[in-house]
């Protein structure tokens, strides 16, 4: 980052008004009559009802559209462990990005602890008050936990995004890509290096789309995830490989597939070089990839290439998921983001990156045309398509799953 942008930065949020987020009222509140019916005594006519069932408190009250973002600021962005105040302005702005692309609320909760029990305990007590639960920046791998108790705790959605909206972007693109490149998920080899939240979340996510775990190396800072290694969390232990094979170099050496959620220049111009006729590389540290596109498009022709940055074609971006996903889980009255949910986004965003593009996208990207191939993967940010799409495949798979209410 520049210091004109750090700059420029500073001041968007600071401004005449510091944040990027307010709560205000669309009710009328002008005159004595509606002050009565907003507050006492009108206010007694829904708590009744409600009080008598409790299903009326979607009819009566915000919940149904409204998500917590919640974290402990153990593993914000790619800043590590900065702390809960510190997280703030990234959990304001994953409420703009709900508010903008899919018009559901948020209250921003930044929790000061980082012990796993009082964590989990703060968020079940006061879960009563949201439709669903976005756990953000939590670190690996005490956040699989966390969500895993949230969800079976809880009768609302609970969604860890930097695991499944990682995964469901990645999985999406690399559909697209594997068929763009003449290849199938059963088939294909796939070298993962970062063990983290996104990491273990892709894989999962890829398993269940037809990869095969036996085809999957999983790299972490250590080398290969194998059997020779000890102390390993369950998360990885699901990973484990036989095989003389031990650092990167040796994982991507012949394999058709790269993900990478690590850190920066992790990844050499020898290594893609390395790889497999027509290969995929996705390279989504940020700021900075694990290879530069310049780097990797330098020592092959035949590749398809993703990172999580704007200024390069095929951006992971997790804003393709997530405002959409609890969309169409809200509308659902889901009690939960299951599996099949999950595998409809992919699909949708998969499936919606084929049609035409429309011309306000080429005019939000200044540019006279994009099409389906290998500099476009996966949909725009700014395709207003997304809220049309997404939502409505979430929602149908909700139903046939039957986690709605409805």
């Amino acid at each position: 980052m520049s210091k004109e942008f750090h700059e420029l930065a500073l001041e968007y949020h600071k401004g005449d008004r510091p944040g990027k987020i307010f709560v205000s009222s669309h009710k009328a509140l002008a005159t004595h009559h509606d002050l009565s019916l907003a507050y006492t005594p009108g206010v007694a006519a829904p708590v009744r009802e409600i009080a008598k069932d409790k299903a009326k408190v979607y009819d009566y009250t915000i919940k149904g559209n409204l998500v917590a973002v919640i974290t402990d600021g153990s593993a914000v962005l790619g800043l590590g462990n900065v702390g809960p105040l510190a997280a703030k302005p990234v959990m304001e702005g994953k409420g703009v990005l709900f508010k903008q692309f899919a018009d559901i609320d948020v209250f921003n909760i930044e929790v000061d602890t980082q012990d796993v029990d009082e964590f989990i305990n703060t968020v079940k007590n006061i879960a009563p008050t949201f439709g669903g639960i976005n756990l953000e920046d939590i670190s690996a791998p005490r956040c699989f936990e966390i969500e895993q108790r949230l969800i079976e705790m809880l009768d609302i959605p609970v969604f860890h995004d930097d695991q499944h909206g990682t995964a469901i972007i990645i999985a999406a693109g690399l559909l697209n890509a594997l068929e763009i490149q003449g290849k199938t998920p059963e088939h294909t080899t796939l070298t993962c290096l970062g063990a983290g939240a996104a990491g273990i979340a892709t894989l999962g996510l890829l398993c269940e789309l037809g990869f095969k775990k036996s085809n999957i190396l999983l790299v972490d800072s250590k080398g290969i995830i194998t059997d020779e290694r000890n102390n390993l969390s369950k998360e990885k232990l699901s990973y484990k490989r036989t095989t003389d094979k031990k650092t990167l170099a040796d994982a991507m050496n012949n394999c058709d597939v790269f993900v990478g959620v690590a850190s920066a220049n992790l990844v050499s111009k020898e290594m893609v070089r390395s790889m497999a006729d027509n290969p995929i590389v996705f390279a989504l540290s940020n700021p900075d990839p694990e290879i530069s596109p310049a780097d990797a498009n330098s020592v092959r022709d035949d590749l398809i290439m993703a990172t999580g940055r704007s200024d390069y074609p095929n951006q992971v971006n997790n804003v393709l998921g997530f405002p959409f996903i609890f969309r169409g889980a809200l509308d659902a009255k889901a009690s939960e983001i299951n599996t099949e949910m999950k595998i409809a986004a992919v699909h949708a965003l998969k499936d919606l990156a084929k049609l035409e593009v429309p011309e306000d996208v080429l005019k939000a990207y200044n540019t006279d045309s994009i099409s389906f191939g290998k500099d476009y993967i996966i949909p725009k940010p700014f395709d207003k398509r997304l809220i049309d799409v997404v939502p409505k495949a979430v929602y149908d798979a909700a139903i046939s799953s039957g986690v709605s209410r409805i």
